[in-house]
């Protein structure tokens, strides 16, 4: 035995290439000097629950003459990432939630854009104001303190603003704005770490989503590297000033959306790019439905006036991304090659643009609109129908967009 172990060695010890390959290998999975993009942090991917890509892909309707590039750019570089978009009661706005911490209104020509709330006391201008730096890593440090503010609902009866807040939580600021007051920041005694998005039930009840137990809004592409599911959908009950937790073990919950009678609410997973159903009444109280599987990654979800639901989408998946969904330990090599991470994805063949899709409450697909050049948006976060145009929100960016609809 001792013999043919020594007989092995020698071997691999004549094959000096093997040998390099095996120390490169054990250097790059280690990444003692965190060059890789998930450098510094404990990277456990793991398989999740995403539907077949060819499944998904045959069967999904293509926008050929990519509708949405024919959209505007507005306010270029005087908003930087307005992820969500609303009007208050008087139908005013929109209000958007910044990069830099800042809820801001539309006063129109004249007026401009104003500073409507802060989510913090501890904002200040000379920390978080970066202007359009306010969407890139500069942010990152300060974005903590500052605050995040993503979702954003005005309370039709009250005037009040609703805010979910990356690092604070659940806020409500009131209809002259100021200073957001805390509503929510822990649930079951622990800590809310990365609120996302909100809706505002008839009855008062907040629904919203916290994405991750284990990472914050920065570190938000992790969460789909690994695959995690440790997200939740929650409800906050302003008579009773408590939290609860509705549903557990999602995969980076998203947006939230109630349906027009209110009998459910359409929530999005975004890392296994589907849109989920949560039933409020009747015989499937309580159950959790799959609604539809998406050509990519699904951020918020908006009603119109007809009851039926936008969905804004980062497009799209690729068959090199299957593989690596359904092998945890390639994606734990292959995150940790010494690449930024917008080479990793285009050398699995992503190339992101938007596509945004309107559904009925059957989940059936009543429109989908593509920018697949990216001349209008790149990564989008909502979508927003109002005064006879579609209003598009991202993250990312420093522009909103805008499209007449029904397009003619």
């Amino acid at each position: 035995m001792e013999k043919r172990t020594q007989l092995k060695d020698e071997h691999f010890l004549q094959h000096p290439f093997l040998l390099l390959f095996a120390l490169a290998m054990g250097f790059v999975i280690m990444d003692p000097f965190h060059t890789s993009p998930v450098g510094g942090h404990e990277f456990r991917p793991v398989k999740h629950d995403i539907a077949p890509y060819k499944q998904v892909m045959e069967n999904w309707p293509r926008d050929n003459m990519s509708r949405l590039g024919l959209g505007n750019l507005e306010f270029v570089d005087q908003v930087f990432g307005p992820e969500s978009l609303e009007f208050d009661i008087q139908g005013c706005g929109p209000y958007t939630g910044l990069a830099d911490g800042r809820v801001v209104r539309w006063m129109g020509e004249d007026g401009g854009w104003e500073t409507f709330a802060l989510v913090t006391k501890n904002w200040s201008e000379k920390l978080c104001a970066k202007g359009v730096d306010s969407t890139t890593s500069k942010q990152w440090k300060v974005e903590p303190r500052c605050g995040r503010p993503l979702g954003l609902r005005f309370d039709k009866k009250t005037g009040d603003l609703y805010i979910a807040d990356a690092y604070y939580g659940l806020l409500v600021v009131g209809p002259e704005g100021g200073i957001a007051t805390p509503l929510a920041t822990h649930v079951e005694g622990k800590p809310i770490f990365f609120a996302n998005d909100l809706d505002i039930h008839n009855n008062g009840s907040i629904f919203f989503t916290d994405t991750s137990k284990r990472y914050n809004r920065v570190n938000h592409f992790l969460i789909m590297l690994e695959g995690e599911a440790t997200g939740r959908l929650l409800r906050y009950d302003p008579p009773t000033r408590t939290t609860h937790v509705v549903s557990d073990g999602l995969a980076f919950p998203n947006g939230v959306q109630l349906s027009k009678d209110q009998t459910f609410l359409l929530f999005t997973e975004t890392t296994n790019c589907r849109l989920m159903k949560y039933w409020l009444e009747g015989p499937k109280r309580g159950l959790v439905e799959l609604v539809a599987n998406l050509p990519g990654f699904p951020d918020n979800v908006r009603l119109n006036e007809k009851g039926e639901f936008w969905v804004a989408i980062d497009c799209c998946r690729t068959p090199a991304q299957e593989v690596l969904t359904h092998n945890p330990w390639i994606r734990s090599v292959y995150f940790r090659l010494p690449i930024r991470m917008r080479y990793l994805a285009r050398f699995m063949g992503m190339r992101m643009y938007t596509v945004v899709s309107l559904f009925n409450e059957k989940g059936e697909v009543l429109d989908v609109l593509e920018d697949k050049q990216g001349k209008v948006m790149k990564l989008v976060s909502e979508v927003t129908e109002a005064k006879g145009k579609l209003w598009i929100g991202t993250v990312a960016h420093n522009h909103i967009a805008t499209l007449p609809y029904p397009l003619k």
